[in-house]
């Protein structure tokens, strides 16, 4: 009785694994294991009719309801196939734009890479030269050799006996301000960097793109569009800053002018009251 039941929950099994296989060649392979199972654990001779009696019903049952049902299932695929390739997502308008997509990365995107690798350095110095490479190597770890690179091109803020406290604040000032727009364009031209990587891992995978992915690619698109606008308003922002400094430093000549006035006025009256 035992033995029934163990014979009983590994044609279970065996039925369970048929039925799962997929493919012709699964379903065979399935079937060699089992008969290999079969063969090791085979009863003795006085059985061996009653496993082949077993066997042959197994092969039936293969040919039979099991063979039918995965006709069945495979008719079933088929035709699901068919729906998508043919209709749903039709594989030669994919292969249409894939190609047109790989044309165009192809034409465009190394004329638009040299437009950004054009050699633009004109300084002929040494300071000059060190200063220019310094603000055109799209870095952001280097600030400090900036800052002494602009001092050592530009000079640094005058002492007092050489200039008077209005003078050197905006001396200071300025230098402060150009440098704020040095810093913020090496970190503008790095994260360029990164957006051009984007856009072009985003071509890729457009020319390699599945059915159904077209909207994570327009996603990842918008973005990276929006990640390029936030770079484009930081560097007007630097623009307006610097305006905004140009405007105070020309008031402050006024300021200083209207001053000087005042105090000349003061002492002209100061002179004419003494006589």
């Amino acid at each position: 009785m035992i033995a029934w039941t163990l014979w009983g929950s590994f044609f279970a099994l065996f039925s369970y694994f048929l039925v799962r296989a997929r493919t012709r060649r699964q379903v065979v392979a399935v079937t060699l294991i089992g008969i290999l199972a079969v063969t090791l654990v085979a009863p003795q001779p006085a059985e061996a009719q009653d496993l082949w009696s077993a066997i042959t019903a197994v092969l039936n049952a293969i040919n039979g309801v099991i063979k039918t049902g995965l006709n069945a299932i495979n008719s079933v695929r088929t035709a699901i196939s068919n729906l998508y390739q043919q209709v749903t997502w039709p594989l030669s308008l994919i292969k249409q734009a894939r190609n047109l997509v790989t044309q165009m990365v192809g034409q465009y995107r190394g004329l638009m890479r040299n437009i950004f690798q054009i050699n633009l350095h004109s300084a002929t110095l040494r300071n000059p030269a060190a200063l220019e490479s310094l603000m055109r190597n799209h870095q952001t770890g280097d600030f400090a050799s900036l800052v002494g690179s602009y001092g050592s091109t530009y000079g640094g803020v005058v002492p007092a006996s050489l200039a008077s406290p209005e003078d050197r604040a905006m001396m200071d000032m300025d230098d402060a301000l150009a440098l704020d727009s040095l810093k913020t364009t090496k970190a503008t031209d790095s994260a360029d960097d990164l957006t051009l990587q984007a856009a072009d891992a985003i071509e890729d995978e457009a020319s390699q793109a599945a059915p159904g992915s077209a909207p994570f690619l327009t996603a990842s698109a918008v973005v990276a569009t929006i990640q390029s606008q936030v770079l484009t308003q930081k560097m007007l922002a630097a623009q307006l800053r610097q305006e905004a400094a140009r405007i105070a430093h020309e008031n402050a000549y006024r300021k200083r002018g209207a001053t000087l006035t005042g105090n000349v006025n003061t002492q002209i009256l100061n002179l004419l009251q003494r006589h």
